[in-house]
């Protein structure tokens, strides 16, 4: 252990010692409007092969650059071109630039940042998503959404427009790992699934990783959602204010202490809420909804940075969000998720380094009284830390890093008998350890490789999880990529066969080994963790101008996984078993961006199999065939005051277990109770095939018009109508097994709202 240390202590020696030979250049680029940090803005040393591209929080690096004068050149899609003079002379120069908001025609050296980035990032199962293309989905509600925005993506299936539930490329929700601001969210989409619970405007980026994410996220066995924030305007108070039919939102954002040239500290804020009345509006607009719309949530989300010309950031935040729907002949579910956290960064002065870390607490909470049922809720808490550091060499970077969470969880449910059974609290603690490595061969050959140590304290285990990325340039305008790795979780969510559409998932950290066979598919188990393994291969074409192509091919072997038994029938069964499970297939993703049109369209074919040691049957979000299509359009004069957005779904039935008979149930008590007074329960006895029905195929088309009034330099008014499922086609929410009541997903809904940006 100490000769480790030692070496490692000469190594970050060395690195020092050999960037003090040459001089660097770093800093933050931001926009000049408003102080947010701009991500992936290039930076190029003229008549140099030297540069870099800014990270999430706006921060670059520029090292070994020789003694000299010269010529840096940043530009950014969208802003003017700005041009610095500076003078090298083995010394470090620490930069702050402001990019002006272009009013112009995008010259072709604005459009190469972008184009840049896909040369050297290898990019394999990622999208970067931005308040910019959110904007271009359809207003449904009055308001689009980063929830609407995910179901546009390729590999993402979700279960319809209520529910909120997303699957990844054959995982589950509870494998999908959703980070705000490097906390962990819950359940991030509420039951009405047009809407998150973040406000769009909130947003800085979002990367959502469907597949090969790196070493620097553990913990989930399918996908990552990294959401970031704004740090709040730093230049004035500004903000939002809008209703429509479905809800209303309100954002303010400003500087305590404002962002100048000539003063090196800045102090802002941002502060979202937003909530929905659509069980009362509903009434009203939509009376020929029978059912109602019967949803309510509040969303709560507020951020307070300080930031300083040296490059340290410190950033307090904290959110509570909560969710109710009642349907009351069929169900009752809520939901809240709150916590608290605060976000560091650091760029010290004589090396090309930085230094991040996230420390945070969050509490999720939810119940389903279900008509007919037990009631059955779930809960867990927790704290999370993780500390990350960056060593840049020009466009290569070493990460190293520490992940550390402790968490406690609740479940109570009912059993086949109706009992209620309160589980005893499940503590769970791991520990990981991470390295990450991007190599950048003259633009034409990026390598990540990474490995993380994934430590379950009180489970036991260690799992090694090595992972690899790469990216060839054939040329510009084609590239090849490949991802993959080994990964693992320890959190399992429990559901029930029981029904055709899930509403709740109980959460454990992993099944108690009581409650679980021994034996692993005739060996012996050595763990409960949930692991996979993904392989991702990919090609990207610019042929055409104005065009990208992505092609990806996917396989997930989820090599163990723990499911609730579905086969049980008495007290005594295990509650959970082992099984193993695939996932395949591929995807088709077409942009084009031209001026004032913007074109999406995705098709995606996929297979999920599941086996255990009695069957093997497709999950119930398995879908074959999903297809998506966004346009956008704006236009006008001058400001193309107007824009209009369409969106189509067309994916093919999910799968589920048909119902074969109904069966008396006597529940016999103590001993002088007269069984011949009491009542029968209902036993449902399903079909032997599991999942071998199939649902109807889902579809809808979404509308959207938006006119916006400029009045003086910075207020709006913004006008918005929008119509969901235009053609009113019956798509399939909610099947009660005892009464065969079908409750179906949203009808035909129109929406007015107004929203004023000052």
């Amino acid at each position: 252990m100490k000769r480790t240390v030692i070496l490692f202590l000469l190594f970050v020696v060395s690195i020092s010692y050999s960037f003090s030979q040459n001089g660097i250049i770093k800093g933050f680029v931001y926009d000049a409007t408003n102080g947010e940090p701009i991500r992936f803005c290039m930076l190029h040393l003229e008549n140099t092969t030297l540069g870099a591209m800014t990270d999430q929080n706006g921060s670059f690096i520029i090292s070994k650059i020789p003694n000299g004068e010269f010529m840096v050149k940043v530009t950014m899609l969208g802003y003017q071109t700005l041009t610095d003079t500076v003078t090298i002379y083995a010394n470090v120069l620490l930069k702050r630039y402001l990019l002006q908001p272009s009013s112009q025609t995008l010259s072709a050296v604005q459009i190469d940042a972008e184009g840049q980035r896909r040369v050297q990032e290898t990019r394999t199962s990622v999208i970067s998503i931005t308040p910019k293309d959110i904007l271009k989905m359809p207003s449904i509600g009055g308001a689009p959404d980063f929830a609407q925005y995910l179901q546009v993506l390729p590999g993402i299936v979700s279960t319809g427009d209520q529910g909120g539930q997303l699957y990844v490329r054959g995982g589950t929700p509870i494998q999908n790992m959703l980070l705000l601001d490097g906390m962990l969210i819950y359940n991030p989409f509420h039951s009405i699934g047009l809407f998150s619970v973040f406000d769009t405007e909130i947003i800085s980026s979002a990367d959502v990783y469907t597949g090969g994410f790196g070493a620097e996220f553990g913990g989930r066995i399918s996908s990552v959602m990294d959401i970031k924030t704004k740090d709040g305007n730093k230049k004035r108070v500004s903000g939002k204010v809008s209703t429509n039919m479905f809800g209303a939102s309100v954002l303010v954002e400003g500087p305590f202490v404002k962002l100048r040239e000539d003063r090196g500290t800045a102090l802002s804020f941002i502060l979202s809420a937003k909530g929905s009345y659509l069980e009362k509006s509903c009434k009203l607009f939509f009376p020929y909804v029978k059912q109602g719309l019967p949803y309510s949530y509040w969303d709560l989300y507020s951020k307070l940075s300080f930031t300083t010309n040296s490059g340290t950031k410190l950033s307090l935040f904290g959110f509570n969000f909560n969710d109710q729907v009642n349907y009351s002949d069929v169900a009752n579910y809520k939901w809240y998720n709150r916590g608290a956290g605060a976000h560091f960064l650091i760029i010290p002065g004589e090396v090309p380094m930085s230094m991040e870390g996230t420390l945070s607490y969050s509490s999720y909470y939810s119940s389903l009284n279900d008509a007919g049922y037990e009631p059955k809720s779930s809960s867990l808490d927790g704290f999370m830390f993780k500390w990350i550091f960056n060593y840049y060499e020009n466009r290569s970077v070493f990460s190293a890093g520490i992940d550390v969470n402790v968490f406690t969880t609740n479940y109570s449910y009912p059993d086949v008998n109706q009992h209620l059974i309160v589980l005893d609290p499940d503590y769970t603690a791991d520990l990981a350890l991470f390295v990450k490595y991007k190599y950048n061969y003259k633009d034409l050959l990026l390598v990540e490789p990474s490995f993380r140590v994934q430590y379950y304290i009180l489970l036991g285990p260690a799992s090694p999880e090595p992972r690899l990325a790469l990216k060839y340039n054939i040329s510009r305008k084609v590239r090849l990529k490949f991802a993959g790795g080994f990964y693992s979780q320890n959190f399992v969510s429990i559901t029930t066969d029981r029904d055709v559409v899930s509403l709740f998932h109980g959460f454990l950290s992993s099944p108690p080994e009581w409650s679980i066979p021994a034996k692993f598919f005739e060996e012996e188990a050595k763990n409960t963790l949930q692991k996979a393994q993904h392989i991702v291969l990919g090609l990207e074409l610019d042929l055409l101008k104005h065009t990208t192509i992505n092609i990806e091919g996917f396989f997930k072997n989820y090599s163990q996984l723990t499911s609730a038994n579905r086969y049980k029938q008495y007290a005594e069964d295990f509650d959970f078993l082992w099984e193993k499970g695939k996932a395949y297939g591929g995807d088709i993703t077409f942009k084009y961006e031209h001026k004032d049109f913007y074109f999406w369209a995705v098709y995606t074919l996929g297979w999920v199999k599941r086996t255990d040691e009695k069957v093997s049957y497709s999950p119930h979000f398995d879908r074959r065939h999903n297809i998506n299509l966004l346009s956008s359009y704006q236009w006008g004069k001058k400001r193309k005051t107007w824009q209009a957005d369409v969106r189509w779904n067309y994916g093919t039935g999910f799968p589920f277990t048909q119902t074969q008979a109904f069966l008396p149930n006597l529940g016999f008590g103590g001993i002088g109770d007269d069984f011949t007074k009491q009542n029968e329960d209902i036993y449902i006895l399903l079909s032997d095939d599991i999942n071998k029905g199939r649902l109807p195929s889902y579809h809808r088309l979404d509308v959207s018009l938006k006119k916006k009034f400029y009045i003086g330099e910075r207020n709006t008014i913004e006008l918005s109508a929008s119509v969901a499922n235009l053609y009113s086609y019956n798509n399939i929410f909610y099947v009660d097994r005892l009464t065969a009541k079908i409750i179906y997903q949203l009808p035909v809904l129109y929406s007015f709202g107004v929203a004023w940006s000052f």
